[in-house]
């Protein structure tokens, strides 16, 4: 079994530098802010000759449960109880304090391995600096600076000291087929506050995300492996809320925002929460014409139905504003749930793993070119500077969008208003709702034409 190694210390201490240089790549958000982290994030890498799942925590702090802080806390204490090994960060810059001191002594009675990690230790002086960290009773500390990229040897081989040579069963895998069980990556986006950190804990069963009234709680894209009621696996990414462009101003919200991109692009679906209480406005608008431009197929999670007193009026406004704004993904799927009391959010994923269906669904030749034949019968496309457009045939070259190419001679003159036609004649002769679909158009040439 994968070993878990976890990252633990105070707030602004290095500890996300440290997992990414760890990790290898970038992955969680690095801030001078203090608390910039406050969920755990976990990747996959290779420390000390072994294969870990590494835990990056938010910043220990004295602080009562129902406050930010105290929540941030329970989150990494959960993330201790799973660890078979804790990397506790020190800042040798500012020296120990009695938030380390405290912790240290709250770790020892902990029954776990522990390294004491002195980051920020570039130069001489860090290094002397560095063992000043003896005093917190864990064993030696290991000088090293994420930042710099210094020290992370030695620390790769206190780790293989600790957690020992790699099992030769694992040994033994390390040529095997790759996994076949790929899982179905889900990114769950929305403005501010919609429920999107509550809606992933009532989907997984347990308080992955930490959940509060306070909007922008979620800074940085965090990814959960699951495995859903169809037994597949799900790798679900909550995301940092998207707020109006012009209202972003801070460089830390301008990272956050900047993760919640990538997570979108990454994705093969997006789950739009919308707060159902305020109903779909322009920003939640932006949003779902982002995905459909990257080609993601998008699911509807109308979030705190059950506090919408009128539901049929409350509707009816989402399916004018869905009808009237965003005519590219007519029949979208709308899941109507309440995350923070479970109710109906086992509806989310059936309706996911349908649109997840239909955005790899591939049409084959013949039965496409009949559609097209059918759809010029009913629809000639129109005359351009007075010569009429003539659509030979067409074909699918791929899915993931579903996507169509149509060849002809000027094919590609065709106006904006026939393309739409066409797209939606093939979303309803194919019954695809709610699917993103690319249209291309080629022109062929007149090999007479030169001459």
């Amino acid at each position: 079994m994968t070993p878990t190694i976890v990252i633990l210390g105070r707030p602004n201490v290095g500890k996300s530098t440290l997992f990414n240089r760890l990790a290898q790549r970038r992955i969680a958000i690095v801030d001078d802010t203090p608390g910039v982290t406050r969920d755990r994030k976990q990747a996959d890498a290779r420390i000390g000759g072994r294969d870990v799942t590494l835990v990056d925590t938010a910043g220990l702090e004295e602080a009562p449960p129902d406050t930010v802080a105290g929540r941030m806390r329970q989150s990494s204490e959960a993330a201790l109880r799973a660890a078979d090994l804790v990397l506790f960060v020190v800042d040798v810059r500012s020296g120990l304090t009695p938030a380390d001191r405290a912790f240290a002594a709250w770790l020892r009675k902990a029954a776990l391995p522990v390294l004491v990690v002195a980051n920020k230790a570039e130069g001489r002086g860090g290094i002397a600096n560095a063992m000043e960290a003896f005093e917190l009773g864990l064993g030696d500390p290991v000088a090293v600076s994420a930042e710099h990229n210094e020290g992370l040897g030695a620390l790769h081989e206190a780790v293989s000291e600790v957690l020992g040579a790699e099992p030769e069963e694992e040994a033994e895998d390390e040529g095997a087929e790759p996994d076949p069980d790929r899982p179905l990556r889900i990114a769950i986006v929305g403005r501010p506050n919609a429920g999107k950190s509550t809606l992933l804990n009532a989907l997984m069963g347990e308080e992955r995300m930490i959940t509060g009234p306070e909007p922008g709680l979620t800074r940085d894209s965090v990814a959960h492996e699951w495995r859903d009621a169809t037994g597949g696996r799900v790798r679900l990414v909550d995301t940092a809320g998207m707020r109006k462009k012009a209202r972003i101003q801070e460089r830390l919200e301008q990272m956050s925002v900047a993760a919640t991109l990538g997570a979108l692009k990454e994705a093969e679906i997006v789950i739009l929460v919308v707060d159902a209480l305020l109903g779909m406005d322009e920003q939640d608008l932006r949003i779902a014409r982002l995905a459909e431009r990257e080609g993601r197929a998008i699911v509807i999670a109308f979030n705190k139905w059950d506090a919408v007193e009128d539901r049929a009026a409350t509707r009816r406004a989402l399916d004018d504003t869905l009808t009237a704004s965003l005519a590219q993904l007519r029949g979208i799927a709308v899941v109507p749930l309440a995350a923070q009391t479970g109710r109906s959010v086992d509806k989310l994923m059936p309706a996911v793993r349908a649109a997840y269906a239909l955005w790899n669904r591939r049409v084959g030749t013949g039965e496409l070119n009949r559609w097209l034949e059918g759809a010029l019968s009913r629809h000639q496309p129109p005359a351009v500077e007075g010569r009429r457009i003539k659509l030979r045939y067409g074909t699918m070259p791929k899915a993931r969008p579903p996507t169509i190419a149509i060849f002809g001679p000027r094919a590609e003159d065709l106006p904006e208003d026939y393309r739409r036609y066409l797209v939606n004649s093939f979303r309803e002769t194919f019954e695809m709702p709610g699917v993103p679909i690319r249209l291309q158009l080629r022109g062929t040439k007149n090999p007479y034409a030169e001459e």
